[in-house]
């Protein structure tokens, strides 16, 4: 299955361009659903048919989705306090009802999240678009189910799991009441809920598509877009010039917007041929598009073939230098704004405002790292063998 992430700079017509993409792909022939986590259905204005909880049909091959993320929100709360009701009842807690609940912040996320998994293990869909957030938030977004499953194996390993009829006895021994059955049970179920949604994002199939004006906002967001997703390891199958004025414009001020588009692109289109990344402009059709004659008119491409995975591969230099590199590539870095910490058997990459932890390879784990140079876009960072765990040749 494939799946085509929206994402960009805010304010620039995403939602418009994943519904014109999703409109492209069933024109020929796909089996296509199109999800959004707006609280706003912008999706259904730009399709010219409202959208809500329930996947609906828009066209032969086109799906719409906008889940409610109230609801799910709801359903969760409830279910978690029949869980917890023993540890609530112990701390006096009074219950909330169904009625009293609002979404947090941060709802509307997770139910796209969860919308996303289901859709996939259904198989009722050839392809996936997904409008989500800005850039920022849908990169926070699309690393919340491995920074929740890392948190859980944190807070509740598996293999710290005692056997339910020695709790009783550990519990008197430690002085402290054991976590309860239920908590492991929870925290099991949404370890495996959280990997499906992991398994969709990290799927060979799985590319993102960014969405921007051409401009000096729209590259400095292309540019620390294109950190962001570097370092979460997803690739970008195209960048969208959305608003394309027309050439040969005689308005004056219109005529400066355009000669500043133009540089742009013409940046964007320089860059691609080293990144391999290729940039189509949208024109703009001087009124908001409405309905599925509209979106077809803007000639957004379809599906495509998702472009490979990028590769954070380990070379051996030790009988030249005496260290191993690992090359993380990070098109756009600035120096200055990386940070890296070893911590364990993970390395904690910080790249202006994004932050992953990733783990280790694991010849690495046996290193100790010798230092780190950012060039050409790759990060290389130089991990010197440990001679009191490195095994010794004789």
């Amino acid at each position: 299955m494939r799946t085509i992430l929206i994402t960009g700079q805010g304010g620039t017509g995403r939602t418009t361009v994943a519904a014109a993409t999703a409109v492209e792909a069933a024109r020929a022939g796909t089996r296509t659903l199109v999800l959004s986590a707006d609280r706003v259905d912008s999706l259904g204005a730009v399709l010219g048919t409202a959208t809500g909880a329930e996947p609906l049909r828009v066209a032969a091959n086109l799906t719409a989705w906008r889940p409610d993320a109230a609801e799910r929100f709801r359903e969760d709360l409830v279910a978690f306090q029949e869980r917890a009701a023993s540890v609530l009842d112990l701390l006096g807690a009074g219950r909330l009802d169904a009625e009293e609940l609002t979404p947090l912040p941060g709802a509307e996320e997770l139910a796209l999240l969860r919308a996303l998994r289901d859709a996939a293990l259904s198989e009722a869909y050839d392809l996936l678009v997904v409008d989500l957030p800005p850039a920022p938030q849908a990169l926070a977004l699309l690393g919340l189910p491995e920074e929740l499953r890392r948190y859980l194996r944190r807070l509740l390993p598996p293999e710290r799991q005692a056997a339910r009829a020695l709790r009783p006895v550990l519990g008197r021994l430690a002085g402290v009441p054991m976590p309860a059955e239920w908590l492991y049970e929870t925290a099991a179920r949404w370890d495996v809920e959280l990997a499906a949604v992991a398994a969709v994002v990290e799927d060979p199939g799985t590319s993102v598509r960014l969405v921007a004006e051409p401009g000096p906002a729209g590259a400095d967001q292309v540019r620390l877009a294109s950190v962001g997703l570097a370092l979460r390891s997803l690739p970008v199958d195209m960048l969208i010039a959305n608003r394309v004025l027309p050439e040969g414009t005689h308005d004056t001020w219109l005529a400066g917007l355009v000669a500043q588009q133009r540089k742009a692109l013409e940046e964007w289109e320089e860059a691609s041929v080293r990144r391999a990344r290729p940039v189509r402009g949208v024109a703009h059709l001087g009124r908001d598009p409405r309905g599925v004659d509209d979106l077809a008119a803007l000639h957004v491409p379809g599906a495509g073939d998702a472009p490979a995975r990028v590769a954070w591969p380990v070379t051996d230099n030790l009988g030249d230098e005496g260290v191993l590199v690992w090359h993380i590539p990070l098109p756009g870095a600035i120096r200055d704004e990386l940070d890296l910490i070893r911590r364990g058997d993970e390395l904690v990459v910080t790249a202006g405002q994004f932050r992953r932890i990733v783990p280790l390879p694991s010849a690495l784990r046996r290193c100790t790292v010798d230092g780190a140079a950012l060039r050409d876009g790759c990060l290389r960072i130089r991990f010197a063998p440990d001679p009191q765990l490195w095994p010794r040749t004789r």
